[in-house]
This record gives structure tokens, sequence and C-alpha cells, in this order.
């Protein structure tokens, strides 16, 4: 029996779209009303990042709950730089009493990269074990092993990053996490399609698109210095310098930008293994409803 929607239309064979929100930084509860308001319908269910970047904002909880009330269903995610295993099954028990059914487990970026840069981490556990800490939530025991009378109902993913050193392990870690009990993972912004080809040819030789459901990133780019930023300064990204060519040549930046993605949406979606797109325009979020409609793949 599925409990959310994002699960339903994998579970049924049906292409999925997902799409980021990044929540306030303060208590702009309206403002973050109206993005909902706007991306509604764009996309079958919406990531609330957890303190993306390592820079404060409105809680990954919080944000979801306003979203779920706004008609959008949330992919809650839930970084183990903040938590130990405790909080994190708090957290997730009182988010799935809330309503919150997808749960998105992530490490997170390091504090060094945020506003906090003297913040200490936590990482009690890595995202491998988040996984296994919150399936085994579902199936009525806690972390100590003590029941729950009502577990949570949680429909779990995972991230991958296609495209860090060493190549091949990154396979390796991706069946891992589908052991550990990832339903669905979301990958890492795809620029480099060659790459991802290969990355997702040995995901399938394994047989890990019939474990686990793929949806892969896309991200629209504005300019050729947005390129060479993601090349050059965040890591485990390859951008090829056709890429950033294309975009400095362009007589409009943002439109090719656009174009760039869109192409690589269509590309992307005949891969063979991939069962859905995950869209994140970092604070350009109102482009995402021309995005899945030029691409055809409005819910």
């Amino acid at each position: 029996m599925s409990f959310s929607r994002l699960q339903e239309t994998l579970d049924a064979g049906r292409f999925a779209v997902t799409a980021e929100i990044g929540p306030p930084r303060s208590c702009e509860t309206e403002r973050l009303r109206e993005m909902a308001r706007m991306l509604r319908g764009s996309a079958h269910a919406f990531n609330l990042t957890d303190n993306q970047a390592a820079n404060v904002r409105m809680s990954s909880v919080a944000s979801s709950v306003i979203c779920l009330q706004e008609g959008l269903e949330p992919v809650m995610q839930m970084t183990c730089r903040d938590r130990n295993r405790i909080a994190m099954q708090s957290d997730v028990i009182g988010a799935s009493a809330l309503g919150i059914r997808n749960v998105l487990c992530i490490s997170g970026d390091h504090q060094v990269f945020g506003n906090h840069p003297q913040a200490k981490n936590v990482y009690d556990l890595d995202s491998i074990q988040e996984l296994m800490v919150l399936r085994n939530l579902t199936k009525g025991t806690n972390w100590s092993g003590e029941a729950l009378p009502e577990p949570p109902q949680l429909y779990l993913g995972a991230a991958a990053n296609p495209f860090a050193d060493p190549f091949e392990f990154r396979v390796t870690r991706l069946a891992k996490k589908a052991d550990a009990g990832a339903q669905f993972v979301q990958t890492q912004c795809v620029l480099d399609v060659e790459r991802f080809k290969r990355f997702m040819s040995l995901a399938v030789e394994k047989g890990l698109h019939e474990k686990v459901h793929m949806i892969a990133g896309v991200i629209p780019l504005r300019s050729h210095k947005a390129a060479l930023f993601m090349k050059n300064k965040v890591a485990g990204m390859s951008v090829p310098d056709e890429l950033v060519d294309r975009l400095r040549k362009a007589s409009d930046p943002k439109e090719e930008g656009i174009r760039v993605c869109v192409e690589t949406m269509n590309e992307l979606s005949s891969v063979k293994g991939v069962h859905g797109l995950h869209i994140t325009a970092i604070a350009w979020e109102d482009i995402i409803p021309r995005l899945v409609n030029e691409a055809g793949i409005r819910p």
C-alpha cells in the first residue's frame, strides 16, 4: 500500500518529477506559501532542504508542513550533520505524525562552508546508517529495539553522486544504500551526460534499477560563470568545457541555460534505469513550471 504520491507514481512505473525548494532564512511563511502555490502541479513532490550549504534556514520539518498545507507533497531532507540518532528518530516520528511521508537521508554539507563555520557537527551516523535506522522505525522498533505501538509511515530516499572519484565506487555505494533501505535515489545534478550514462550502465548491469527508483538530477544554469563555479568549486561535479563555452558564447545566457537544461531532461528521460527527474533551480524556483512544460513532463 502506498501512502505517498511519489511512491505511488514510481511503483506504478510512471515517470516522476521532483523539484527542490530552499526554505527561507527567517520566518517568512507567506513567501514560502506563495512559492508553494506557484509551484503546485509542477512536480509530484518537492524537496525541502535541511539547512542547505550549512546555512541557517527554516527547518525542513516546518517548511515541509507549510508546503503540505498548500497542497504540495514534501520530501523532507534530513542531514546527519546536525542530529544524533535520538534526534533523527524523534524528528521523523514527529514529521510522520504531521503527515510527512517522504524523507531523503543525506550527510549534509560540512559546516565550514556555511555561515556558522565554528559550529560542531554531529555525524553520529552516516547516511547509510541513517537509512537503516529509519527503515527500522517503519518496521515497528526504534534503534534501541523498543517496540513502537504506531510506527511512522515513510518512503525513504537517498542521494547519489555519479561523478565523484573513484568512479567505480559510486555504484558500490549506491548498492549499499539500496540494501540499507533506500526506495528512491536522487542523483547529483547531471551536466556531464556521457559520464552519467556510464554510471547508469553499471547500475543497470548490477540490477540496481530494479531495487531502487533512480531519479536523475538536473539544474538550469544562468551563465558561464555559474558553470565555472560548478566545475571548479563544487566537489564531485563534472562540467564539460563544451557546456561552459556554449554559455559563454550565448547572446542570452539565461535562455541558453534553459535550453541546455531542457535538452538534458529529454536525453536523461530515455536513459535505461532512469525513473524520474529532480530539478534543482537554486534561487530560481519560478523557472520550474517552464522547464517541466517545455520538457513535456509536467505531472
